[in-house]
């Protein structure tokens, strides 16, 4: 059974590429359909195509994460 997701990324970067799926139970989101809107809108973490999948790197998702959190202290 795959690990959470979210202790993977607290505890360092994880070794696999992530899921929407995986985004989902990080953030807490509603649905995954949340994180193809963020992806339509160009708003959420940048993702790259596996043929018919959507990926995300984690570096890429920890960078905006940082990110999000230097515009919320900003504010």
């Amino acid at each position: 059974m795959p690990s959470d997701p979210r202790d993977t990324l607290r505890s360092g970067l994880p070794d696999r590429y992530l899921t929407p799926e995986d985004l989902v139970v990080m953030f807490s989101l509603p649905s995954v359909e949340t994180v193809y809107q963020w992806r339509r809108k160009r708003v959420g973490p940048t993702g790259f195509r596996v043929g018919k999948h959507v990926r995300y790197d984690p570096t890429a998702v920890a960078r905006w994460v940082a990110e999000q959190t230097a515009l919320t202290d900003a504010a």
